[in-house]
């Protein structure tokens, strides 16, 4: 069971946790058989597109739904978009959207990765009416990208970028609304209490406060109708 003291880690791909967090451990679609699911431990599962082969993601779907539908998984993802890798972003749409239809049918969070493909998935949001609560992981780009979001309905977790005073998610960091906010440490070798020790600074909080925050954010994502 969490407890509010400790500090949420939102993403991570580190399979170890400290006694002072409670983390959300990202399993890749190729590596959910693998993955000896732990009922204490949470998880996030999803097909991210660096690993989507054409042939064989609706076979991963079908395992995905299945295991999202465990109590231990608290989120669908991370999947999405990504400019920088060689398949097509019409394949890509058709495998995200796929995921966010398994979330709907869960009811669980969608954590999305994006790169250089916010106008795409800001697009599809248009003509989108979603019913889950789309979180960007990661997010470290331009401020008017974040607004944009926000606007929408976005949520941001925003990760080790903010050990860097000019990085853009420091930026964001400064004028989003805190309620949208999440803290990760993603695929680095970071504790998660750095992390909230810099936005603490930049926000001009307590870390205690930080935290109770976050927590009402996380709750809040499982209220919504």
């Amino acid at each position: 069971m969490a407890k509010l003291e400790q500090f949420l880690n939102f993403h991570t791909h580190n399979s170890s946790e400290l006694p002072a967090e409670r983390s959300i451990l990202n399993i890749l679609g190729q590596d959910m058989a693998a993955y000896g699911f732990d009922p204490d431990r949470w998880v996030s599962v999803g097909i991210h597109p660096w690993y989507v082969d054409v042939k064989t993601w609706q076979i991963q779907l079908v395992a995905l739904e299945r295991r999202a539908t465990q109590a231990e998984v608290k989120m669908v993802g991370e999947c999405g978009l990504d400019r920088l890798i060689p398949l097509s972003l019409e394949i890509q749409l058709k495998v995200f959207e796929a995921q966010v239809q398994v979330a709907e049918r869960v009811q669980k969070p969608v954590v999305i990765h994006c790169v250089r493909a916010f106008n795409e998935l800001l697009q599809w949001h248009k003509h989108r009416r979603t019913q889950v609560p789309l979180i960007i992981h990661g997010f470290n780009n331009q401020p008017q990208i974040a607004r944009q979001l926000l606007q929408k309905g976005f949520y941001l977790s925003l990760g080790t970028a903010l050990l860097r005073e000019n990085a853009n998610a420091t930026k964001v960091l400064q004028e989003m609304p805190i309620e949208r906010l999440f803290l990760e440490n993603d695929d680095r070798d970071v504790p998660i209490e750095e992390v909230y020790q810099a936005a603490s600074v930049h926000l001009q909080c307590t870390t205690g406060h930080l935290q109770n925050q976050i927590w009402t954010n996380f709750a809040a994502l499982f209220s919504q109708k």
